[in-house]
């Protein structure tokens, strides 16, 4: 049993997909979407903060997207920069980055396979690679 839960987050230039842990450590379950602003970088770090709160979180496992062939595109950069603000600004919290190659992928896949529907799956897209994420992380141990 953990002391504290784990939180997974699948980070994109528009939303941040969210996870959590239960407190066995193994299983993970979507929280929510959260809407954000790359662009000005506004990655509503107060929310995530919140969940952090909330769901008394120890470790944030952010999914870090790389190319085929191992190395770090626009994509990742632009992940590694987020994850350096996190860690800044919640301190409290171990912030570990997680390999997330196709993860989305994944994700649209196991929604297609439940027949969920086109506008539903943009929706939950985010929340559900978050899980995929976090869930691969977890089945390390």
């Amino acid at each position: 049993m953990l002391d504290k839960r784990i939180m997974g987050l699948d980070y994109g230039s528009k939303t941040i997909g969210v996870a959590v842990s239960d407190l066995l450590g193994m299983t993970a379950q979507g929280v929510e979407t959260i809407n954000i602003n790359e662009q000005v970088k506004d990655f509503k770090i107060k929310r995530i903060k919140e969940l952090v709160n909330e769901y008394n979180i120890g470790k944030i496992v952010v999914g870090l997207p790389k190319n085929m062939d191992n190395s770090i595109g626009f994509r990742g950069e632009a992940t590694l920069y987020f994850v350096e603000v996190l860690k800044k600004k919640i301190k409290s919290v171990e912030v570990i980055l997680q390999d997330e190659r196709l993860t989305t992928m994944g994700a649209e896949r196991v929604l297609l396979e439940a027949n969920v529907s086109r506008k539903k799956r943009k929706d939950v897209i985010d929340k559900m690679a978050a899980v995929l994420i976090l869930q691969t992380y977890l089945d390390k141990f």
